[in-house]
């Protein structure tokens, strides 16, 4: 809206003897739900001081277990300890101006407003870039149209050929999820599977009157809760890879946490004097690594709206 109407002859005030008032609160920003921090087991987090190190997470080996015969004597093996390499190999960072005049000048804390919004972009182009390539890292028999370890025989579709999901089907898929890590004996507890908001919405509008299935006491129907289903806490993300395609395509993916690693560390934030004006330069790096341990923990499911 502009200045408030005058009549025809009259000279506005607005501007000049009305002043323009600024208000003390900032527009709120919407953020993308971030994930990865909540279906990655971070245990190594604490190993990482730098851009380029390399963390080494030892693997328990297989022991062999063999038919026991009286008399036969017993083969002792020497069990032989592995490692999986974590690289912490990449990296992003925030760099802004901010001029001591204007600074002393508002009436808002907007440089900590800046920090904190550079924290939240951190985390959502961390999230963004992981979700676009940990899809390839799953195992052959958690993927495509014949999917299962034992079975071959579920379809969690592939690129142009996408499964169709609608309200009617929504929870069958995430039953075949289940079945899928079920085949590669994955723990039952703390599975996880991301989708995008608009198939979370799918989950909502179906028949889904057993509240025992999203382990709650009452019907999803009736709260709107997106929790667990079929052992599988659901999350939402608008950070989910697309293919580009038409229709769309997304390639959401579902595991364990025990078989996926993060690693992330915020190495610098500091405040320096700009050299050729007033105030300061605020930049802060943040590196991290991310990793599939164990490929089996880790499905991808490609799917379009039907």
């Amino acid at each position: 809206m502009g200045d408030y109407a005058v009549a025809s002859g009259y000279t506005s005030m607005s501007g000049s003897y009305i002043p323009e008032v600024w208000t003390g609160k900032m527009v709120v920003k919407f953020y993308k739900s971030t994930i990865f921090g909540a279906i990655a087991n971070t245990d190594y987090k604490g190993s990482i001081t730098k851009y380029g190190d390399k963390v080494h997470i030892r693997v328990i080996p297989d022991i062999t277990i063999s038919t026991y015969v009286i008399g036969q004597g017993l083969n002792y093996e020497r069990p032989t300890t592995s490692d999986v390499e974590l690289d912490i190999d990449q990296g992003h960072y925030y760099a802004f101006a901010v001029n001591k005049v204007e600074q002393v000048q508002s009436d808002l804390p907007y440089v900590e407003k800046w920090t904190d919004d550079a924290g939240q972009q951190m985390a959502i182009t961390i999230d963004t870039a992981i979700l676009a390539a940990i899809y390839s890292d799953v195992h052959a028999s958690n993927t495509g149209i014949a999917a299962g370890a034992d079975s071959g025989d579920i379809d969690l579709g592939i690129t142009g050929t996408p499964e169709a999901v609608d309200k009617t089907n929504v929870l069958d898929y995430i039953v075949d999820w289940g079945t899928v890590l079920d085949e590669q004996s994955v723990p039952d507890s703390e599975r996880w599977g991301i989708m995008a908001p608009s198939f979370c919405g799918l989950i909502k509008k179906s028949d889904l009157k057993d509240a025992s299935l999203a382990g709650d006491g009452t019907s999803i129907l009736r709260n709107g809760r997106i929790g667990a289903i079929d052992r599988f806490t659901i999350y939402r993300s608008n950070s989910i890879a697309k293919n580009g395609t038409t229709p769309e395509e997304w390639n959401m993916i579902f595991g364990h946490p025990s078989c996926l690693t993060f690693a992330s560390q915020i190495v610098e934030h500091e405040t320096l004097k700009n050299q050729n004006d007033f105030g300061d330069l605020i930049r802060g790096l943040q590196v991290y690594g991310y990793k599939v341990i164990n490929s089996k923990g880790i499905g991808h499911f490609v799917a379009s709206k039907s």
